[in-house]
């Protein structure tokens, strides 16, 4: 994209510019900034202070050609300058984003504010389009819910973001699979042993049926959520379809992964699988009972229990274990084994993560 903006410039100064804003906001967009970063982004490369007013989600943000937050003026649903270059965040919604200088957009400033829109809808949607609401409880807010996720809002904002949502000095982050996010009260949480609900106060973090699969982050303060859910995305990439092509847990908390976290940050798209993880997959399509079993074996403290999982006989489980290890290469009923086979099964859920499947 750099060698093809460099090329245009030489040809059209302001083709090269164009490519070159397409390809910062795609950027920004496949990182998942928020609406901060996003404003700030517009703001800077179009040289001139740029503000985000949806008085609908209730987002107010306006920031300084050099990048600096300030947003007093921004609160008034229309802008101060009626012949302000602005465009809608949604098709046929009330012009929402604005540039702060008056006269017709350049093309450039034409497609900084159309990138811009487009990458702000993608974060909105982000949190608009989370779990469904608990019945009785009021609908999330999807705007605060933002504010709350970005280390790069105010930590005025973010107290303020706290408090709509209805949530005590403890809060945990989610990351649902489709790509949205919530955040859920976890000041009343019991210990997960004792597998009580909360008492009363906002949602706890737990996942409905039928909802996406979903990373839930570590309580924290709610000014903190921003760590909570990086740690919640992280759990995500550990959860699984629960399936006998998929077994696994469809939601996975991030406390208890322990080291497991570890082994996220060395596995990426352009990561090879390790030998194991290789064997691991031509076992799986030597039957379509192994990925299964295999599993099962390695989530449960004795090959019984396993079995009784499974529903078969022990024997049964026995003779699917030899026929495994042969395809394997390693014994998979000792304990040296047993977490090679765990190690396997995590790398190669990472591995599928990595490459969106």
């Amino acid at each position: 994209m750099r060698e093809l903006a460099g090329r245009l410039a030489a040809l059209d100064p302001d083709a090269g510019e164009a490519v070159r804003v397409i390809a910062y906001f795609d950027r920004l967009t496949a990182e998942r900034a928020g609406l901060e970063a996003l404003v700030r982004g517009a703001a800077v490369l179009a040289g001139s202070a740029a503000r985000l007013a949806d008085p609908v989600h209730g987002v107010w943000i306006r920031v300084e050609p050099e990048g600096r937050r300030v947003d007093g003026p921004a609160r008034t649903p229309v802008p101060p300058g009626a012949d302000w270059p602005g465009v809608p965040v949604s098709p046929g919604g009330a012009r929402v984003l604005w540039l702060e200088r008056p006269g017709e957009p350049g093309p450039v400033d034409a497609m900084i504010l159309e990138r811009a829109a487009t990458a702000v809808r993608a974060a909105l949607d982000r949190t608009r389009g989370r779990a469904p609401a608990v019945p009785g409880q009021p609908a999330p807010d999807a705007a605060s819910v933002e504010v709350l996720l970005d280390a790069e809002a105010p930590p005025r904002a973010r107290e303020l973001a706290a408090r709509r949502l209805g949530l005590g000095p403890l809060a945990r982050a989610l990351a649902h699979a489709d790509g949205t996010a919530d955040v859920a009260d976890a000041t009343h949480e019991r210990p997960a042993h004792e597998g009580a609900t909360p008492e009363g106060g906002a949602r706890e973090a737990t996942v409905p049926e039928g909802a996406p699969r979903t990373g839930i982050g570590p309580a924290v303060a709610p000014l903190d959520l921003p760590y909570s859910y990086a740690q919640a995305r992280i759990a995500l990439r550990f959860t699984a379809e629960g399936t006998a092509a998929d077994p696994g847990h469809r939601s996975v908390r991030a406390e208890e992964l322990g080291g497991l976290s570890v082994l996220a940050a060395a596995v990426g798209p352009r990561t090879a699988p390790v030998p194991d993880v290789l064997a691991l997959r031509r076992a799986q399509v030597a039957a379509p009972w192994m990925l299964l079993t295999l599993y099962a074996v390695a989530a449960h403290a004795s090959l019984r229990t396993a079995a009784a999982t499974l529903n078969v006989h022990h024997s049964t489980l026995q003779e699917r274990l030899a026929h495994a290890e042969r395809h394997l290469g390693w014994n998979v009923r000792e304990p040296a084994g047993r977490l090679r086979l765990q190690l396997a099964l995590a790398l190669d859920r990472l591995h599928r993560s990595a490459e969106g499947t």
